[in-house]
């Protein structure tokens, strides 16, 4: 013969329609630019491209010299900024000048601000 328990429920959690609408809604809304983006920040190589474009605009010659990763590397990486508007680029005589775009520049202060420094 099996014995039934009492199990102590704790009281209900309450939450106003308001909220749970919201939520809803929240919980609904497309984060696919949200999530490209984070995923394009999640890389170190396009995180020191940044920040050494933080400091001036430079070609990719000068990104091959201090980095050690190749060209072919580094234009890639490039691109990628480059389609998500973070970064663009001007040619400057021979070479490829690359620099960060207005919404380069806010999404690195914003980031820095929010960042506890190394």
């Amino acid at each position: 013969m099996s014995e039934k328990q009492e199990i102590e429920a704790c009281e209900p959690y309450i939450i106003s329609k308001n909220v749970l609408d919201k939520v809803h809604l929240a919980m609904s809304e497309d984060v696919s630019k949200m999530t490209e983006l984070f995923k394009l920040l999640s890389d170190p190589i396009r995180l020191h491209i940044l920040k050494a474009l933080e400091i001036q605009d430079l070609c990719v010659c000068i990104l091959v010299e201090v980095t050690n990763y190749k060209h072919s590397a580094l234009s890639y990486h490039l691109k990628l900024l480059k389609d998500a508007d973070i970064v663009d680029s001007k040619r400057d005589k021979s070479f490829q000048t690359y620099f960060l775009t207005g919404y380069g520049r806010s999404l690195i202060a914003s980031l820095e601000k929010i960042l506890p420094p190394l």
